[in-house]
């Protein structure tokens, strides 16, 4: 399964990078092509592209803020946590998202 995401805390640190950690962690664990995209004090980083998206079965927002670009994602499946969730249990939610997708 393809995989994409966005990870963003409120404080745009630590949060936001520990999320996208364990998400990738959990995802190639499982098997799952991931890649996050972080939004925190220092701006965007690994920015996903249109075609990231386009090829992408699920999204995760693991945010505690709202996130630029976030209508890219419109007509994909999107699951929405906090970071808080995607760093406590990464791997429960990446097999809700298969049971979601159905893959």
């Amino acid at each position: 399964m393809k995989i994409v995401g966005v990870c963003a805390c409120t404080v745009g640190i630590a949060h936001t990078y520990i999320a996208q950690e364990k998400l990738e962690n959990a995802a190639k664990k499982k098997g799952d092509d991931i890649k996050i995209e972080t939004q925190g004090t220092i701006g965007i980083e690994n920015e996903l592209t249109a075609e990231d998206i386009a090829n992408a079965d699920a999204v995760i927002l693991a945010v505690d803020v709202q996130v630029t670009g976030r209508e890219r994602f419109e007509g994909k499946r999107v699951i929405q946590v906090s970071t808080d969730t995607a760093i406590k249990s990464p791997n429960k939610l990446i097999e809700k998202i298969h049971e979601v997708v159905g893959k």
